[in-house]
């Protein structure tokens, strides 16, 4: 089978990896570089800043396929023009057009790491973590003009553990595409006819992550939702500890078991760089190596905690 991949990242990777261990023929990559930059500029990064994407199908050889779009006339007859039997995208940011989706021969199949028909959209691999949910998967469905709607063609499940960040969520999706990929095409033409529509009654569709969910809120949030979010958004965002206007990062946080009576929000404590807060249900969290985002931040830092903050310890 004739098979061109749409994608980037280490979603892309496990899907070349995969279809490289297959029988099947890896006839071409449409990289996300071509739909960031213009044709100069992505050839100006190709050459001095070369990403991830770009070394990988140079140095397997693959034939890296231009065009301004997938949904461009230039995608479309490059489709044509390699007689690819199948589409596979793993993590794009174009919806697709029919024109592109019915451009392959047998079909055009979407890789989204949740269980569809929850948590279709962006980066899954956050709002599960956030939500606390003790399992996910990923599910290879047909495409349609819909995102992340199509008939589920085969879904594998993959447990959330208790301190999973959303680097580690996203290995084990991606591991899973790599070592699924190939059985999915063998068995193809069974899997589209037995293959199941989803239930749209039960979907649910997530946003794409804002700045400000990187802002922890010690009044509003529990200790264990606060944690959540801290896993959820790495490696995506830091997240930041506003206190007066003033944003700090951190390296290091430790969930305690100790209560508080102070209001949540409180400063419960601070020695050198490191403050303790009274989270929503009392319970105190530490963080350690404190950065001030400011020019010269250790100095500031050190400067801010000193004669800045104060606490009733």
């Amino acid at each position: 089978m004739r098979v061109v991949i749409v994608g980037y990242g280490e979603m892309l990777e496990a899907l070349v990896a995969g279809i490289m261990e297959s029988k099947h023929d890896l006839t071409g990559v449409f990289r996300h570089e071509n739909v960031l930059y213009n044709r100069l500029k992505r050839l100006f990064y190709d050459y001095t800043l070369p990403s991830g994407d770009f070394h990988l199908v140079k140095n397997l050889y693959i034939y890296d396929i231009i065009a301004p779009s997938v949904n461009s006339k230039k995608f479309i007859k490059e489709i044509k023009r390699l007689k690819a039997d199948v589409i596979i995208v793993g993590s794009w940011s174009e919806k697709f057009s029919l024109k592109t989706i019915n451009a392959p021969n047998i079909a055009c199949i979407n890789v989204h790491p949740s269980l569809l028909p929850e948590y279709r959209g962006p980066n899954p691999y956050f709002r599960t973590i956030l939500n606390g949910a003790d399992k996910t998967g990923v599910t290879f469905h047909l495409m349609t003009e819909k995102y992340d709607a199509g008939n589920i063609l085969k879904q594998i499940e993959i447990p959330i553990s208790s301190d999973e960040t959303g680097k580690s969520l996203r290995f084990k999706c991606t591991n899973v595409v790599k070592n699924n990929i190939a059985e999915l095409l063998d068995n193809l033409a069974d899997e589209i006819r037995n293959s199941i529509p989803q239930q749209e009654n039960l979907a649910t569709y997530q946003k794409q992550i804002t700045l400000a969910e990187s802002i922890l809120d010690f009044k509003n949030e529990t200790s264990t939702q606060i944690d959540r979010r801290i896993r959820a958004l790495t490696p995506w965002l830091k997240c930041f500890i506003n206190h007066k206007n003033e944003f700090f990062s951190f390296k290091q946080y430790k969930l305690t078991d100790q209560q508080s009576e102070k209001p949540p929000g409180t400063i419960a404590g601070k020695k050198g760089n490191s403050l303790s807060f009274v989270c929503k249900d009392k319970r105190i969290m530490e963080f350690e190596d404190l950065s001030i985002c400011r020019p010269f931040s250790k100095l500031w830092t050190k400067l801010y905690i000193n004669y800045c903050i104060k606490t009733d310890l």
